[in-house]
């Protein structure tokens, strides 16, 4: 009998276009929960700053949810923090905010030299350290780092950043680059540190922030040099309805593209066969409708939905609120292996 393919094998093959027994089951974005946590014994906020409890929260994803990838951080705020932002913390309930931020136009950011001794960033890269040689033979082990464009939102504010992107462009250009420099540098750390996987969430470029033309110009090409230099394979996440620019987003050389629910999928799946594009979408399980609210049975009835409609690797379409039951995650992992063997 052929033996199974491990999760690790799976997603890494769909991400790398080579067959796999079934479709990898997973979060690309924050999956930790309230009973993770306890279930772990291992809780924020102090999963946050303690490679450790970071390490045996996230591979909780693993060893109890049955995930085929885990993942750290947990929040959107590292690399703002390694700049010099003021981190709110979010205690037990809530991720890491920030409460001030580092810069004002009138300053030239760059990427600090020192950037990966800074703030949490030893933390993440030391728990990816531990989740490959714990977790990694089977599981495949995720380093999640934001997009250029939301790092060079978080350095200034998302109201000022935007207001100079439709006033002045150019002078959000600095930024730009100093969040392209902080996203490549902590993503070949990941990599040194044992990352299969590197997932950009770039949430503030998304079309509910800005339109098609400011995606293409302001966005996509930071995404694409990003993806470029990066050694493996690079999933992307962008909230929010994106059908205008999913061939862009597909340009950028991602492996995988992470949805939410409001994507029309079947409709992407018809431009892309005809542009010939085949990358697989992430998705696009809805994570507050379905996963906090829903029962069970909701959950395994949207997995199904979610392969019919054409995704290639189960998901939930954002990040995982805290409160969500682990009955529902359980019941995602499960339908999703059952309703996609091949």
């Amino acid at each position: 009998m052929k033996e199974k393919m491990t999760g690790r094998e799976v997603l890494l093959n769909v991400l790398q276009g080579k067959p796999a027994d079934r479709l990898p089951v997973m979060s690309v974005c924050q999956y930790a929960t309230y009973e993770l946590m306890d279930a772990a014994g291992a809780a924020w906020p102090e999963a946050h700053r303690d490679a450790q409890l970071m390490a045996a929260l996230s591979g909780a994803g693993a060893s109890i949810l049955g995930l085929d990838a885990v993942r750290a951080p947990y929040c959107q705020t590292v690399e703002a923090e390694a700049f010099g932002a003021v981190v709110k913390e979010g205690g037990k309930t809530h991720i890491p905010s920030i409460a001030r931020h580092p810069y004002t136009f009138d300053d030239c950011p760059s990427c600090p030299a020192d950037f990966l001794t800074r703030g949490r960033i030893p933390t993440v890269l030391e728990a990816v350290r531990i989740m490959k040689a714990q977790l990694g033979e089977h599981t495949a082990v995720m380093g999640g780092i934001g997009g250029p464009f939301s790092i060079a939102n978080s350095l200034v504010g998302i109201t000022p950043f935007l207001k100079a992107m439709f006033k002045k462009p150019e002078t959000i250009i600095p930024l730009l680059e100093a969040g392209y420099e902080a996203a490549l540098t902590l993503g070949e750390a990941f990599i040194a540190a044992g990352a299969d996987i590197i997932v950009v969430e770039d949430m503030m470029a998304s079309l509910d922030m800005i339109s098609p033309k400011n995606f293409r110009t302001m966005a996509a090409p930071y995404e694409k040099r990003l993806i470029e230099k990066l050694s493996v394979p690079v999933i992307l996440h962008i909230c929010g309805k994106l059908d205008k620019v999913m061939p862009d987003i597909a340009a950028t050389g991602a492996a995988a593209i992470s949805v939410e629910s409001a994507v029309d999928i079947p409709a992407v799946r018809t431009m892309f066969a005809a542009e010939g594009i085949t990358t697989p979408i992430a998705g696009d399980i809805n994570p507050s409708g379905v996963l906090l609210s829903g029962t069970p049975d909701e959950v395994r009835a949207a997995v199904r939905n979610a392969v019919s409609r054409g995704v290639s690797i189960i998901s939930p379409g954002c990040a995982v609120a805290p409160g969500t039951p682990l009955a529902n995650l359980r019941a995602m992992v499960e339908e999703g292996r059952r309703v996609s063997q091949a």
